[in-house]
Order: structure tokens, then C-alpha cells, then sequence
């Protein structure tokens, strides 16, 4: 091969990887402002402003509790996102057509975030059928997405290409957050109600979203069918025929276990740090959302940092220390002071400095344990794992705070999933299980 050829090759693959990162930078809006800041307070307070005089609304005839129509949403969002993702997987490998599958849920969940501009009133069945189909899509979307990671990085790159694709998320995540906190702060001096104010933040996601989706369709490329049919399958029968397929290559298996049980801890520290915050230090609501700001800062230093540490020590070593850190952090909040917001800060400041990393290297060590033309079949369940399997953390969580009335035994008893989850990483070998697969084994894993 000339030399000329190959510097076209690296030319057109790092163009790739650029391209390739602007999805995180288009998506992670969706997650931080919508999901995390804006949405559940705003559509509980639509659904409030709907109930009965015993508090219920009634979705198709349903009683349900209008403080918890946010979550039961969330629930069905990922019911609906683990029925369509293997079959959208499936046929990705077999027919192919990546990209196109990409761009259709990416702009299902635009439109549908940006739709949320329309949630006013009382329209909290709108709002429940936008979040719905916003977080399905996302689900869908992020999928096809990450199974990209090993078509567009060979082996001894996708560490790095995945901690910045993750540092681009974080990063477009704090940019807009910023913004979005000086509309609604100063929603008087823009001559905005608050209301408005929120239901802006909520469309410009959208459009966000859809606006930087275009750099990723234009410099991605499909490499072809991986046979001649798409699958019909439904979802289930396809999520079985994963699991099947999955079961001839244990290692994998061993490794997406350990993933979900460290990932289900991380999901919940995320979920439930805010209402460790107000309810056990009492901090105030301008607190919380400065340290949702700050996590998001540092996770893309953390994405970047831990990214140069596994080109020394690999992956599987720098993610195994990543669990000790978050251990460590646990436990200094189990004796976070009430009252003291600067060391809630310094509680953020060490999440946001393994979170990106944690995420971006369990990402990148998961590609090279999938078999060669099943990659979005393969990151179908590994997205669920992140997605749709982190239910045993809030539960523990709140099993904990019921039996003991104390969020602080409900916070330290989430150590259990970064302990357990780092026996069982440990456990894999990360060599074997590439080589099982199919896959080269690079330099450093």
C-alpha cells in the first residue's frame, strides 16, 4: 500500500471520528437540560395543574398519581425502547443501512423535544407521549450510534475516540445548560414568564439536537449489508435471538454483567444525588443545579484524563480504578455535612471527574468484545444495560431510606454495586474474550 494511500485512509478515518463525535454533541443536550434540570419538575407541574381534588390524572381512564406521571413516563419510554432497539439493531448489521436508521430516531426524538415547546396548561398527556418517543429515540439513536465506535476507530484508538466523543457531549451539555440557567434565572429581565422561559430551554434542545445531527449524517458512511434480509422479527423474539447469539461468546457476556451492575450504581448516584441534596443536606434548588453544572465541566476533563490513562495502564485497569474512586466518593458523602454547600461542590467535583471516563471506557472496552457485522445487534444490549436495566439501584435505594429513614444509609449502600461490580470486571479476561470474538487484541487493554 502507498504511502499516499494510506495518509488517504487516516485523512478520511479521522474525518470520520470527527463527524462521529458531533452526535454526543447534538444528543447530550437532550439528556442534561431535558431529562436532568428541566422536565420531570416542569411536567409534574403540569400534571398537578390537571388533577382531580384527590390529586390523580387520568391517562385512557387510568388513575395515576400526578406527582408520579413523570416517572411512570420514564418507565414506559423504556419499555418501548427495549422492544424496538434489538429490532432496529438486527437490521442495521443485516441490511447495512446504519445511517439512515440513525438520522430517523435522532429526528424522531428532535421533533419530539422540540414539540414540547406546546406543554402548557394542562396538556400533560402531550407531555407524556412527547418524553415517551423523545426517550425512546434517544435510546435508539444512541445505539446505532455507539455501535459505530468499532467500524470508525481501530483497536489501539477507540479508547481515546471514545473518551472525547464523551468529552463532546459533556462539554455541549455544560454549554447550553449555561444559557438555559441565564433564561430561566432572568426570565423577567428577557420579558419572559417562567413558564416560557422553561418551555424555550425545552424546544432549543430539540432543535440543538437536530440542528448538529447533520455533521454526523454527512461524514458517516454505511459499509454494507451483513446479509440479504432485514430482520421481521418482533422486538422480544429479536432480544432473544441476541441473547442466544450472545451466549456463544460467555466472556462478552461476563463483561456486559459486570457493566450493568457498576452502571446501574452510577445511574443511581446520577438520578438520586439531587434528592440526597435537598432532602438530607437541605440545600437549595439554585445549589443542585450548580452542581449539575459543575459535573458536566468535569466530566470532560475526567472523559480526557482517564482517556490518557488507559493508553498507559488500559482500560480494563483504569475503569477497575474508577470504581475505587467512586467507592471513595460514596463514602465522603455519606459525611457531607448538612448545610455546607461547598462540600456538596467538592462531592460533584469527584463525580464529574469519573464519570465521563467510567462511561467512555466501558464503551470502548465493550467494542472490541463484539463479533465483527454485529455490532449495533451487540450495542442494542449493551444499551439497554445502560438504559433499560438500571432499575435495582433506585430500588435498593429506596428499600434502604424506608427500612432505615435515613438518605444517608440510602446513599452508602450504594457501594455495593461499584464492589461487586469490580469483582466481576476483574474476573474477565479482557484478552481471551477479544480473541473469542473474533477481534485483534490491541497493545494496551
Amino acid at each position: 500500500m502507498s504511502a499516499d494511500t494510506v495518509r488517504t485512509e487516516v485523512f478520511d478515518r479521522k474525518r470520520e471520528q470527527r463527524g462521529w463525535y458531533f452526535y454526543d454533541w447534538a444528543c447530550s443536550v437532550y439528556s442534561t437540560s431535558v431529562l436532568t434540570v428541566f422536565l420531570g419538575p416542569y411536567l409534574t407541574s403540569v400534571a398537578k395543574s390537571a388533577a382531580d381534588a384527590d390529586g390523580f390524572v387520568h391517562p385512557l381512564g387510568v388513575p395515576v398519581r400526578a406527582g408520579s406521571f413523570f416517572a411512570y413516563s420514564v418507565s414506559l419510554s423504556v419499555i418501548v425502547a427495549v422492544l424496538v432497539m434489538p429490532l432496529v439493531g438486527a437490521a442495521a448489521d443485516r441490511t447495512g443501512r446504519k445511517k439512515p436508521l440513525l438520522g430517523a430516531a435522532a429526528y424522531t426524538g428532535a421533533a419530539a423535544t422540540t414539540g414540547m415547546f406546546f406543554l402548557d396548561g394542562d396538556r400533560y398527556l402531550l407531555g407524556g407521549v412527547l418524553l415517551v418517543v423523545a426517550n425512546a429515540a434517544q435510546s435508539v439513536a444512541s445505539m446505532l450510534y455507539n455501535s459505530y465506535l468499532p467500524q470508525i476507530a481501530p483497536p489501539e484508538e477507540r479508547d481515546a475516540v471514545s473518551s472525547r466523543g464523551w468529552a463532546f457531549g459533556y462539554a455541549a451539555g455544560s454549554l447550553v445548560l449555561i444559557v438555559n440557567l441565564v433564561l430561566y434565572m432572568g426570565h423577567d429581565s428577557f420579558g419572559v414568564s417562567e413558564t416560557m422561559a422553561v418551555r424555550i430551554c425545552l424546544a432549543t434542545a430539540g432543535l440543538w439536537w437536530g440542528a448538529f445531527t447533520l455533521v454526523p449524517l454527512n461524514r458517516l458512511r454505511d459499509r454494507g449489508a451483513k446479509g440479504t434480509t432485514p430482520t421481521t422479527a418482533p422486538g422480544l423474539r429479536q432480544l432473544a435471538a441476541t441473547v442466544r447469539d450472545m451466549r456463544r461468546h460467555p466472556l462478552t457476556l461476563a463483561f456486559l454483567l459486570a457493566y450493568l451492575i457498576y452502571n446501574d450504581g452510577i445511574q443511581t448516584v446520577i438520578s438520586q444525588a439531587s434528592v440526597y441534596g435537598s432532602e438530607e443536606l437541605g440545600l437549595g434548588q439554585s445549589t443542585l443545579i450548580g452542581a449539575v453544572l459543575l459535573v458536566q465541566v468535569l466530566a470532560v476533563a475526567g472523559a480526557l484524563g482517564m482517556g490518557r490513562l488507559a493508553r498507559t495502564y488500559g482500560a480494563k485497569r483504569t475503569i477497575l480504578g474508577s470504581l475505587v474512586a467512586w467507592t471513595v466518593t460514596l463514602a465522603a458523602g455519606y459525611f457531607l455535612p448538612a448545610g455546607a454547600p461547598v462540600w456538596f461542590f467538592v462531592l460533584a467535583s469527584g463525580i464529574g471527574l469519573v464519570l465521563g471516563g467510567s462511561q467512555a471506557l466501558s464503551r470502548s472496552l465493550f467494542s472490541h468484545l463484539v463479533p465483527p457485522g454485529k455490532e449495533a445487534e451487540y450495542f442494542s444490549a449493551y444499551e439497554m444495560s445502560d438504559r433499560g436495566m438500571s432499575w435495582l439501584g433506585p430500588l435498593l435505594f429506596g428499600i434502604t431510606y424506608q427500612l432505615t429513614g435515613s438518605y444517608r444509609d440510602a446513599i452508602i449502600s450504594l457501594v455495593a454495586f461499584f464492589v461487586i461490580g469490580f469483582a466481576l470486571l476483574a474476573r474477565v479476561p479482557v484478552r481471551r474474550a477479544i480473541l473469542d470474538a473474533g477481534n485483534p487484541v490491541p497493545e494496551r487493554i
